[in-house]
């Protein structure tokens, strides 16, 4: 098992409101599509809000109601992209533009994390920001030029723990050796 696992987070401007109409197609495949990347090999934890169920609660940005986050954790890239773009997911990605504005800015971000490691809210954010600022890099990348996983271990690689999340911590994969 490596000392560093992979977080990615992704923020999504919804169409209107996650309770109107419009949203009803996505809103009825959130609990599939969540349970798909439960069990997907690979998968470590996802954000959820309080319910516990998903993250549609959560605002990444306090002015803007239609703001959507999804951030997990994963063993790898490859695990990550397996699921992203080899499993049911892929049909609601395929929909995306159905319930999603198309964002002019970066809305995706890609990071190594010390195993164990539970992103915020706020570090999710701030990785979108390193890419919007910087461009892409070993602190923040996408699946078009992934970098490695740091080498040494977490403690050398000056990695921040921000294990104070608000955010309520999903963890199926940290239960059963896959």
């Amino acid at each position: 098992m490596s000392d560093f696992h992979l977080a990615q987070v992704n923020v999504g401007r919804m169409l209107a409101p996650l309770d109107s109409p419009q949203l009803a197609g996505f809103v009825a495949q959130l609990q599939e599509i969540n349970a798909v990347a439960d069990r997907a090999p690979g998968f470590v934890w996802r954000m959820v809000d309080d319910s516990g169920a998903d993250a549609t609660n959560l605002r990444p940005e306090r002015d803007d109601d239609l703001l959507l986050i999804n951030c997990s954790v994963w063993e790898s890239v490859e695990a990550l992209r397996n699921y992203t773009y080899r499993s049911d997911h892929l049909k609601v990605l395929a929909r995306r533009r159905d319930w999603f504005e198309r964002l002019a800015d970066v809305s995706v971000a890609l990071w190594w994390v010390p195993a164990g490691h539970r992103p915020s809210v706020e570090e999710a954010m701030g990785r979108i920001a390193l890419i919007r600022e910087k461009g892409e890099g070993p602190g923040a990348f996408t699946f078009r030029a992934p970098h490695p996983p740091p080498t040494g271990s977490p403690g050398d690689a000056g990695h921040p723990r921000d294990d104070g999340s608000s955010a309520a911590e999903h963890t199926p994969a940290e239960h059963a050796h896959r």
